[in-house]
């Protein structure tokens, strides 16, 4: 008895990736928080990173984690993904650098215990096997080659590309590592709002998140060197995006942006067939250089959607991209300074009020110094320290009016104790880390991976 395969519709029009796009709008009692962070994996006894295969190796820590009822994800026969019913995964990027997306969950103390049990079986499995997982948003020490990338097909698709779009593309891919959070919007001008919210204080969360300032063993001269290598990756694709800021701003405008972006490859029978520079308009005209006469599926727009990089991106939900990794404290921190400031409607009309009069060219001027100078950037005469104390601020008083409590936690309020500290102090982790290291380190870099490691 034969199955009949059922035909997938072809996508032709913009109007169809609208729509797709639309459906991301939630009741805000839908509303869930979506936490990503990344951490770099290595070797015990010289701090080397680990290749895929061999002992310890990438590979093993992917098989050893099934046991905590992760399912393989394959690709050519390599283990490169787990995931769980609960809408979770670990994934790896280019470098091996490990990466758990959390579930959609309702609560900062829901996705702070997915992080905590997360760390919780890593630890355990890198212990097995002589491997440490540690937290900062740029390799401290190794060099570019010697970093084994992982075998995944999308990635030999962008590594080829990125040589002809930048300079530091091979670096973001390999040696950098960060925190996301995704949210949720209510309707089109609710998304429209947030965008504009999170584009114009992305900077300002990556000077209360930098914690890069290390490379090849030494001071680099920066505070988020990660942040810094978004500048020099591939101008098409990376950004604060000014147009978000124009009038009539919306879904359409998002669609034509991403339509814009050059693609890296089309997902046909397991395996990702490079196009990179070629156009989806001419994809869904039918028109695609190798693909003649083939026309895209939503799947495929699905695929180029994640190719843009900008600081804040849409899909059927928000990115906060802008943050360096870091310890656990951080890593529950970033999501709940976003839910603050953008779950809470007075949190998120006082986050607006404190942002309306900006210029794009001044956020342009602090997303440009930001990474050399996180929280003593310049801003119209203040260090930008002083935005923070009031970004923390509101968000805390979000969270508070948020009341979600949990166990012997009445509300959310804890988790960004730790950013109030920085602000306070205008001193970000990245600074606090160059004092350790020239004070009480002597200048040994392998101190830093013993500081960071969960």
């Amino acid at each position: 008895m034969s199955h009949k395969v059922p035909a997938v519709e072809p996508v032709t029009d913009k109007d169809t990736l609208i729509k797709y796009l639309e459906k991301g709008v939630k009741p805000r009692e839908n509303w869930r928080i979506g936490t990503e962070h990344e951490k770099f994996v290595y070797r015990l006894s010289d701090y080397a990173p680990l290749a895929y295969n061999g002992s310890p190796g990438i590979r093993q820590i992917l098989e050893k984690l099934q046991r905590y009822g992760w399912a393989p994800v394959t690709e050519k026969g390599n283990i490169i993904a787990l995931k769980k019913a609960d809408g979770s995964s670990v994934t790896l990027e280019p470098g091996g650098q490990f990466e758990l997306s959390g579930a959609p969950v309702a609560s900062i103390h829901q996705t702070c215990n997915e992080v905590q049990s997360h760390l919780t079986e890593v630890k355990a499995v890198c212990e097995e096997i002589g491997a440490g997982m540690s937290g900062i948003g740029f390799v401290p020490k190794w060099r570019r080659d010697e970093i084994p990338w992982m075998p995944k097909g999308r990635y030999k698709v962008m590594r080829d590309y990125m040589l002809k779009t930048g300079s530091l593309g091979h670096d973001m891919m390999l040696r950098t590592s960060t925190v996301q959070v995704n949210l949720d919007f209510s309707s089109e001008a609710d998304m429209v709002q947030k965008m504009r919210i999170a584009v114009a204080l992305q900077p300002v969360a990556t000077a209360l998140f930098a914690n890069s300032p290390f490379t090849e063993g030494r001071p680099n001269g920066f505070l988020s060197y990660r942040s810094h290598t978004w500048t020099d990756t591939d101008p098409d694709r990376s950004g604060m995006l000014p147009f978000i800021f124009d009038d009539g701003f919306g879904f359409e405008r998002w669609v034509d942006y991403v339509l814009d972006v050059p693609m890296y490859f089309v997902y046909r029978e397991g395996l990702y067939q490079d196009v990179a520079g070629c156009s989806f308009r001419d994809f869904m005209a039918g028109k695609l250089k190798g693909f003649e006469g083939v026309y895209p599926s939503l799947r495929d727009w699905e695929d180029h959607m994640t190719t843009p990089f900008p600081e804040v991106r849409l899909k059927h939900f928000i990115e906060m991209r802008g943050a360096d990794g870091g310890p656990w404290s951080r890593l529950c921190a970033l999501p709940a300074l976003w839910v603050g400031l953008l779950y809470d409607s007075e949190a998120q009309n006082e986050a607006w009020d404190l942002i309306k009069d900006w210029k794009t060219s001044e956020m342009q001027c602090i997303r440009a110094a930001v990474p050399r100078y996180a929280l003593k950037t310049q801003f119209r005469g203040r260090p930008l320290q002083d935005i923070a104390k009031s970004m923390v601020e509101i968000a805390g008083d979000g969270l508070r009016r948020r009341r979600v409590a949990s166990g012997s936690k009445s509300d959310e309020c804890s988790y960004i104790e730790t950013l109030q500290e920085i602000a306070e102090s205008g001193i970000s982790p990245a600074e606090t880390l160059l004092e350790r290291f020239e004070k009480d380190w002597g200048g040994d870099i392998d101190r830093v991976y013993m500081a960071t490691t969960y």
